[in-house]
């Protein structure tokens, strides 16, 4: 074969191959993602928290792969979410003491933050809030991708 051809095939193929990586790294969580709870199962737990905020769309850190739309309620047991997320890998849900809305921010007081939990869903989420947290001494909820350090949304709830 000439080399023109066999470059030709290596670029290809390697396009395909990174194409196909990058598809699976999106496509995984959405496949293995556990069923979401219910508006029912949300609005239940949700009830009980004491601050309200919402995840919007037009964030300065959020893009059209990196958002979050609805509800957050936080209460001193659970966080829930009513609303969707756009979904992605190792998402993690943070209390900040400071609102922050891009991940320059969001890199530049992490030390100041708690990490709660994993978020696993992408429409709604029930997250369960550590015995010692106490809520009241942070004011923004953040959802942040660990895996790729994006910032995905944030709601300040007091």
């Amino acid at each position: 074969m000439k080399r023109k051809t066999l470059l030709m095939l290596l670029v290809s193929h390697l396009s395909v191959g990174a194409i196909g990586f990058a598809v699976g790294i999106y496509a995984l969580p959405i496949l293995i993602a556990p069923p979401p709870p219910t508006a029912n199962e949300v609005s239940t737990v949700s009830s009980q928290a004491q601050y309200s905020a919402e995840f919007k769309k037009d964030l300065k850190g959020s893009d059209a792969f990196h958002w979050g739309q609805g509800q957050v309620s936080v209460g001193p047991e659970f966080i829930t979410l009513m609303g969707k997320l756009a979904p992605g890998p190792d998402y993690k849900l943070y209390l900040s003491p400071e609102f922050v809305e891009t991940e320059a921010d969001f890199n530049r007081i992490k030390a100041s933050m708690i990490q709660v939990d994993e978020v696993k869903t992408f429409e709604n989420f029930v997250v369960q809030v550590p015995e010692d947290v106490e809520i009241s001494r942070y004011n923004t909820v953040i959802i942040w991708c660990e895996t790729f350090g994006e910032f995905i949304t944030a709601a300040q709830y007091q």
